[in-house]
């Protein structure tokens, strides 16, 4: 940003900016506003219009500025409420110093100012001075005069950057807004962005983030293992062993085949070392990589799944690589990662070593024959519920991280590789069953039916995904329904509302039996219902438990990603 243009004019600008009435200029965000003000932080604050209005609110206010003759005008006419601290962007090295976290940081038209290539580590710098469900505002200045905004210096900017960014800080999007010029020049437009850094009322989410973007990393491996953890308690809660008012345990064999799952791609597939010490041509530097782990290349992921079969060699690498990512994960990962400023672990393990057997069936049983993985119950409620933000920030910081090892390897190519891999959607086995169920029923003079619509299906049809498979990447047989085309569309992306699911039951619950319980997929069905549905036991066979089940998976995607739900008969 050059200063010069500000400095010679800031008189006339200061004049025009508090000509602006505030309460309108910011009413599209003030309402996510705690009711109880706070400590909020002005960055750009100009003539201190905006930090004397949020002081009249009863926040106490750090007005930062660059521009010397800014401050000095501000300062004539400030809020008793309001410090005023001469620092500027990116480095804000005067306003870290202080040590503050603010429940507000607001940055009123100065994000466009900085150039691109400094955004990135200015924005990593902006988040780290949020206190845990703080607030930050981001307005962005859209001019086509190129002539001003040459002399200004401003830059393009847009809210898409701000998003990325935002998802690898693990911030939450909560307002995106665009509004006419208050000055009504007719060239210029706003956009408003609004993040806040989610706050369970625990501590754990601060702490996993500290761990995230902060502790040190000397190969990817906290990373690996905080994925891993979150992936698990998004998306298999049925996998708990045993929970307690403090803790939570899950089977250690799980924990170390979603390591495998994550680990195979990067070294296997795409050759991008996990440790500087790594050397993939001699099959070295991980601890966890033994002969078993390299000829897992012989095994499909989409195979790698709760309820996978494996028999003979493939059955004695599974359980050979099992056992040496569990040694790892107890011997590295979770012994340090500690509590903030102690040496006390956030994770506990009970590790059991298993014997190579010639058959090996991957279910809740066998995987806790490896041990057990003990996690704070809190911890586990909060990779649960924001999950959604948690895995976008654990994936950007493990790009940077691989990154500074593998200097030949670009940044696509890491985010692809970290691509999950049941976000593939598949529909292909459901499919297959609905077909030969279609078939026999037409053989019979009757149809497969609509789950949703009741309609019957004489042509073409879709395998809906109940529960959207971009909001919740799930797979699984009782997840996937027949429905028309046309319902599939009008569905979308959206979740089904209660009442919906309540007129569907007996539909849905006639398409588990004779789609698949009658035929091959039994025994997988209730597994995989086991594994991904709270409260479900594979040994029942209870349908209609795992319909109920399914009704809570619903209320807590509703609850935790504020899906938009849907009727049959809506659009909307």
């Amino acid at each position: 940003m050059s200063l010069t243009y500000y400095q010679q004019n800031a008189e006339k600008l200061a004049a025009q900016y508090n000509s602006i009435d505030v309460d309108s200029l910011h009413v599209g965000w003030v309402k996510h506003l705690n009711d109880q003000p706070g400590m909020a932080c002005d960055i750009g604050a100009g003539s201190g219009r905006d930090a004397n209005w949020l002081a009249g609110k009863g926040w106490d206010v750090v007005a930062v500025e660059p521009v010397k003759e800014f401050a000095e005008l501000g300062k004539k006419t400030s809020h008793p409420r309001v410090t005023w601290l001469e620092d500027s962007l990116p480095d804000l090295k005067k306003l870290r110093a202080t040590g503050h976290r603010f429940n507000l940081v607001l940055l009123s038209a100065v994000w466009m100012h900085l150039p691109q290539p400094k955004r990135q580590r200015a924005f990593r710098i902006i988040s780290e001075l949020l206190a845990p469900g703080g607030i930050l505002v981001i307005t962005l200045r859209h001019g086509k005069n190129q002539e001003e905004n040459e002399l200004r210096q401003f830059y393009p900017a847009s809210s898409d950057e701000l998003l990325g960014f935002a998802d690898q800080r693990a911030l939450a999007t909560i307002l995106i807004e665009n509004r006419e010029d208050q000055l009504q020049r007719q060239d210029v437009e706003w956009e408003t962005v609004v993040f806040k850094l989610p706050d369970d009322g625990t501590g754990s989410l601060p702490v996993l983030r500290h761990i995230i973007v902060n502790d040190n990393k000397s190969a990817t491996y906290k990373l690996g293992l905080l994925r891993a953890l979150t992936r698990i308690a998004d998306g298999l809660p049925g996998m708990v062993i045993q929970r307690s008012d403090n803790s939570v345990d899950i089977p250690f064999g799980l924990v170390a085949s979603y390591w495998l799952k994550l680990y195979i791609p990067l070294v296997q597939k795409h050759n991008i070392i996990q440790s500087p010490r790594a050397d993939h041509a001699e099959r070295s530097g991980y601890g966890w990589a033994d002969q078993h782990f390299w000829k897992l290349s012989k095994i499909s992921l989409n195979d790698f799944r709760i309820g996978a079969f494996f028999s003979d060699d493939d059955a004695k690498n599974v359980i050979g690589s099992l056992n040496r990512a569990s040694d790892n994960i107890q011997k590295m990962p979770a012994h340090f990662i500690t509590w903030p400023g102690t040496s006390e672990q956030v994770f506990q393990c009970d590790r059991r070593s298993v014997r190579a057997r010639k058959y090996f069936h991957l279910t809740r049983d066998t995987l806790s024959e490896f041990g057990v993985f003990r996690i704070p119950a809190f911890i586990w409620q909060t990779m649960s519920q924001f999950s959604c933000w948690l895995e976008p920030a654990i994936v950007g910081e493990w790009v940077d991280v691989m990154r500074a090892w593998n200097l030949y390897v670009n940044s696509d190519t890491c985010y692809q590789a970290m691509q999950w891999n049941e976000a593939r959607r598949d529909t292909g086995l459901a499919r297959s069953c609905a077909d030969a169920l279609k078939s026999n029923l037409e053989s019979n003079g009757q149809h497969l039916h609509c789950v949703w619509s009741d309609k019957s299906i004489r042509h073409d049809y879709a395998m809906d995904h109940c529960f959207p498979w971009s909001r919740w990447f799930n797979n699984d047989l009782w997840n996937l329904m027949p429905a028309t085309t046309q319902i599939n569309s009008d569905k979308s992306d959206k979740l089904p509302s209660a009442p919906l699911m309540h007129q569907s039951r007996s539909r849905i619950l006639e398409w588990w039996e004779s789609g698949y319980c009658q035929g091959d997929y039994r025994e997988r069905f209730f597994i995989e219902a086991e594994s991904s549905l709270p409260l479900v036991k594979a040994s029942d066979e209870n349908l209609e438990m795992i319909y109920d089940a399914m009704l809570h998976q619903r209320a807590k995607l509703k609850a935790n990603q504020q899906l938009v739900e849907w009727t049959f008969g809506s659009s909307g």
